[in-house]
């Protein structure tokens, strides 16, 4: 499957719902500890990596990854050493 451009990634996240779309620069090896949002996400990795830890599991997500979380999930992230750029949906 071809990278989506952010417009593809706009386009599907609206028809699915979602109603705001957030271009997120992350500085390398940025922590943020365990906390929650109220919204629901559905995200991609345009650039970089980090981990994004809920519960006890650890996901590695790289340029090219998709990824969901449901509001009010608990989770901590660790960006890698060249940061990240993500694309992030929200559903109010």
């Amino acid at each position: 499957m071809p990278s989506p451009t952010l417009e593809s990634f706009t386009a599907q996240a609206m028809d699915e719902g979602f109603d705001e779309i957030l271009v997120r620069e992350w500085d390398a090896h940025l922590r943020l500890d365990t906390h929650t949002h109220p919204f629901d996400v559905s995200a991609y990795v345009a650039r970089g990596e980090y981990w994004l830890t809920v519960g006890d599991e650890v996901k590695h997500l790289q340029t090219g990854d998709f990824f969901r979380l449901a509001r009010d999930v608990a989770h901590a992230e660790l960006y890698g050493a060249d940061g990240a750029t993500v694309w992030v949906a929200r559903a109010n």
